[in-house]
């Protein structure tokens, strides 16, 4: 053989070897790809995503899509270069989706813990929605501490400084928002009747604002709701699993006949927070039918980056943003859409 034909030869099998790696050969990279859609409104495997008892309920002619996103690991070099150039999926390194230190069983049960918290947001925020208030009531005060003589176990705080105490959170929040030994302005009810008093906050011992009580937070309602759906982990359901559990409880079909997408987190407070994977929840949506999509605002500008002919992006930074949207939309109004 010629040293030629050697030279081709030796660079055909290198080629071979090559292409052989990059197909079989595992890279630390992640696909992300649009997954399943759910109706909050309907069943998945045959049993109800939304069970409410306690209440009348009502049925709604459309549908009302949460959206999740699907992840392949163990890719191949070809797999990674082939998802470059798809624009439904999105290939990141595997740090990114895993961080160095975490494993996986770890990010599972994160993934469910988020979960279950996007739930139990959902139940509270659609409770209060139907009238249905959380109270954040004191259970003791300490000795020596501001709060004594202003409150009393069995005061449920209403406000600090103005602003309305609607979780124990919410409590702790305004007061360490101020300097220790600011004087806070405290609404409360006791027995019923309302009430205020001024309190001055002192150091506690994390060094943090206090006024020295020990509150506990519930939500009195004849209501009970849970929520199945197997297979699916993370708090990006929050947003229309309130939505879902609302137009249940509420006589108005809120989806107005219309197939509706959406994703974001919800808080107690009734906030809708960004997520991640929105591209591929678009196109999710889309197929699923949905040709209006509840968008965080704050991923309003990357959706805008990945648009989807035919798919509207309506800009929520809260649930009464969200509530008002569909409202608009049965009326055969505009909502807000996102914006450049």
């Amino acid at each position: 053989m010629t040293r030629r034909l050697w030279t081709l030869f030796t660079g055909v099998v290198l080629l071979a070897v090559l292409i052989t790696l990059a197909a079989v050969a595992p890279v630390r990279y992640v696909e992300l790809v649009p997954g399943p859609t759910f109706n909050t409104l309907g069943t998945s495997g045959g049993t109800p995503v939304i069970t409410i008892s306690g209440a009348p309920t009502s049925a709604s002619s459309g549908q009302l899509r949460m959206l999740t996103v699907g992840e392949i690991d163990n890719l191949t070099a070809y797999n990674v270069v082939r998802g470059w150039f798809d624009h439904q999926t999105a290939v990141l390194p595997r740090e990114v989706i895993i961080p160095p230190g975490e494993s996986q069983q770890e990010l599972n049960q994160q993934s469910t813990d988020q979960f279950k918290e996007s739930q139990t947001s959902a139940v509270t925020v659609a409770l209060r929605q139907e009238g249905f208030p959380v109270l954040v009531t004191v259970t003791s005060v300490e000795a020596g501490k501001p709060a004594q003589g202003h409150l009393a176990a069995g005061d449920v705080v209403t406000s600090v400084d103005g602003k309305k105490v609607l979780s124990n959170d919410d409590l702790s929040a305004f007061i360490q928002a101020k300097p220790i030994g600011s004087t806070l302005q405290i609404g409360y009810t006791r027995a019923g009747t309302a009430g205020q008093t001024s309190i001055k906050s002192v150091g506690g011992s994390d060094g943090k604002p206090q006024i020295g009580v020990a509150v506990t937070q519930n939500q009195p309602s004849p209501i009970k709701i849970s929520i199945k759906l197997q297979d699916v982990g993370g708090p990006s359901a929050g947003l229309m699993f309130t939505l879902g559990i609302i137009d249940k409880l509420d006589p108005t079909d809120l989806t107005g006949g219309k197939i509706i997408a959406g994703t974001g987190t919800m808080d107690n407070d009734g906030n809708v927070g960004e997520i991640g994977g929105i591209p591929q929840k678009m196109i999710a949506a889309y197929k699923a039918g949905a040709r209006y999509f509840l968008a965080p605002a704050g991923n309003c500008a990357e959706a805008l980056g990945s648009p989807v002919a035919g798919l509207k992006l309506v800009k929520v930074s809260n649930l009464n943003d969200a509530l008002t949207a569909l409202t608009d939309l049965r009326d055969g109004q505009q909502p807000p859409l996102c914006t450049k």
